[in-house]
């Protein structure tokens, strides 16, 4: 396997086939809008992504029954929600490198940029009309709510001098955990798991979301942008945010571990574990 390609995807090594199966999954899926005015900028859109979100959907239904088209067209349907938020907020944070490339907006413009957002919604919910699951359709539609709702409120907070930890983990809660919250959830749905293992999966969700945003902070701790910089900024001494975003990183890694004990033993599970260590901070 290309070294290279490892360096910029981690993922790749421990989770190549997962990853092979969903770009297979993610082109068919674009295969059906060949003929469409958006399929050079999707494709450039999705070039690069390291598919954390798909494979912890497929991992989850794996975990608990067994994985089949439904479950790679769920898989494109959360890395889709996922493209479309990359494409907005690199708009709003105004970013000048996506994945060692120009993000969509300097690529294309904004106005394509609004465009494949518009469009990239329809093939979602494309998706979801081929899944026939009103449970899975709603849980997408509300994680595209609340990733849109924790966008205003980091927005609002950017103009504020009163930050504080709460506000920050709600803002990342938002727009980074409920994606990841949703995709571990809607595997478990496919695979007719017991509400017991759907909640189990759900709550790892959430909390390796949490776990993988803070970590994502602290490695871009100078970056002026981030919500982070500001409790950095407002702090007596800026070691007390870093050691505290340390704690909080154990945290909720040890509480996505604590989630799987609901699920049975089986390798999806042991790689579900894995994926945990890629939420881990060396300073």
């Amino acid at each position: 396997m290309d070294r290279k390609n490892i360096e910029i995807n981690p993922l790749l090594e421990t989770y190549g086939e997962y990853i092979k199966k969903i770009d297979q999954a993610l082109d068919k899926e674009l295969d059906l809008y060949s003929e469409s005015e958006f399929i050079e900028p999707l494709k450039y859109s999705l070039e690069g992504g390291k598919r954390i979100r798909p494979i912890i959907l497929t991992l989850s239904a794996e975990s608990i029954g067994k994985v089949d088209d439904n479950t790679f067209a769920a898989s494109c349907a959360v890395e889709f929600l996922h493209m479309e938020s990359i494409i907005h907020d690199d708009i709003i944070d105004n970013e000048t490198m996506r994945r060692q490339k120009d993000p969509f907006h300097i690529k294309y413009g904004y106005n394509t940029s609004v465009l494949t957002g518009d469009f990239v919604l329809g093939l979602i919910l494309a998706v979801c009309s081929r899944l026939d699951n009103p449970r899975i359709t709603k849980d997408l539609a509300t994680t595209a709510m609340l990733m849109s709702e924790g966008e205003m409120i980091e927005n609002r907070l950017e103009t504020s001098e009163d930050v504080t930890f709460d506000d920050y983990l709600k803002v990342i809660e938002y727009k980074t955990a409920t994606a990841f919250e949703v995709a571990a959830r809607t595997g478990a749905i496919i695979a007719n798991g017991t509400e017991e293992q759907i909640e189990g999966l759900t709550e790892y969700g959430k909390n390796i979301g949490i776990a993988y945003q803070i970590r994502d902070d602290l490695l871009d701790w100078k970056n002026e942008d981030k919500l982070f910089n500001i409790l950095i900024k407002k702090s007596s001494d800026p070691r007390d945010v870093f050691n505290k975003m340390e704690e909080l990183l154990k945290e909720y890694s040890e509480k996505a571990r604590t989630s799987l004990r609901k699920i049975p033993d089986s390798d999806a599970k042991i790689n579900l574990d894995n994926l945990i260590k890629f939420t881990s901070f060396k300073a």
